[in-house]
């Protein structure tokens, strides 16, 4: 990205600009020292506001690499178009972070009560929504898959599911892919961070939960990306910026060298006026082949 970035804010009708150091704007350090804080948030990149406080979310991209194949299949899902964020779009299964999950990292003697947090919640939303358990140890015949999917939707903490079927989480086959927290007051602002796994038992059927999502598939990312080209899902910019990463690799293990080469960070996009208009950008340089998107796309989503 270019060094200095143009912010617009719209302020009693007329169009103020703000100048901004993109590493400042976008630096992993500034972020995370206003969270870990209780500071003022960071100010909206648009109005000037302050920001809320966002809510901790967590992703999980699950790989299934397909011999003689050029690309592996992910998992998405379809979401409700009931749902208040990303009503209809596809997405990766997660969601937010429970207080239980914290409390479950915790009691299972993690230092690091936010990493491991996530990793837990991404295991979780993985079963409640798709009914696939990756990264546990034990019995996961569909009954007790679907039993503990079951117990989920009924409030049952996965910590105690686990106690009671005997399961023990493999935290650590969670790999760390990024981290974004968009810099815009919307209605609910996540702090997500998204995470890889490999799930190659191709037995294992996913299904939709009929609540937050109304229909799931497996599809390399450049398939998800020529569909949402021809209208036939919607991406939001997050997920499409990732889908293109995404597309760079062949198998897992490439997806894993590859994040060796360029750790997780937190993505914050920024707002850059170019001669073409605005683009909606992220920082170059941490492993994003595209980097930007005109404005006006992003707010169409995609082809109807």
């Amino acid at each position: 990205m270019h060094g200095v970035i143009w912010q617009f804010a719209l302020q009693s009708g007329a169009t103020v600009k703000r100048l901004c150091n993109a590493g400042a704007c976008c630096s992993y350090e500034n972020m995370t020292e206003a969270k870990n804080t209780e500071q003022t948030p960071a100010l909206d990149a648009i109005t000037g506001k302050p920001m809320p406080k966002p809510i901790p979310a967590s992703t999980l991209i699950i790989f299934r690499d397909q011999p003689g194949r050029d690309a592996p299949d992910l998992l998405m899902v379809e979401r409700s178009a009931k749902m208040v964020f990303a009503a209809g779009a596809a997405v990766f299964p997660g969601g937010r972070i429970d207080d239980a999950d914290f409390e479950y990292a915790r009691a299972l003697g993690h230092e690091d009560i936010d990493e491991y947090g996530a990793r837990i919640a991404a295991v979780r939303e993985s079963i409640e929504e798709t009914g696939i358990a990756v990264a546990v140890e034990g019995n996961l015949d569909a009954k007790r898959v679907s039993e503990a999917r079951h117990a989920l939707h009924q409030g049952t903490n996965l910590a105690d599911i686990c106690n009671q079927f005997d399961w023990q989480l493999e935290l650590e086959k969670l790999i760390p892919f990024s981290r974004w927290c968009p810099p815009f007051a919307e209605k609910r602002v996540f702090d997500t961070r998204f995470y890889m796994i490999s799930h190659d038992d191709h037995k294992a059927q996913a299904t939709v939960d009929e609540t937050e999502n109304y229909n799931l598939f497996w599809g390399n990312a450049q398939a998800v990306l020529d569909r949402a080209e021809a209208g036939e899902v919607k991406i939001i910019f997050p997920t499409k910026r990732n889908l293109e990463r995404l597309a760079q690799f062949g198998s897992f293990d490439e997806a894993v060298a590859h994040v060796q080469q360029h750790p997780s960070v937190l993505v914050s996009p920024s707002l850059e006026k170019r001669d073409d208009g605005v683009h909606l950008c992220i920082p170059e340089g941490i492993g994003y082949p595209i980097t930007s998107e005109p404005m006006d796309a992003v707010q169409r989503g995609f082809k109807k």
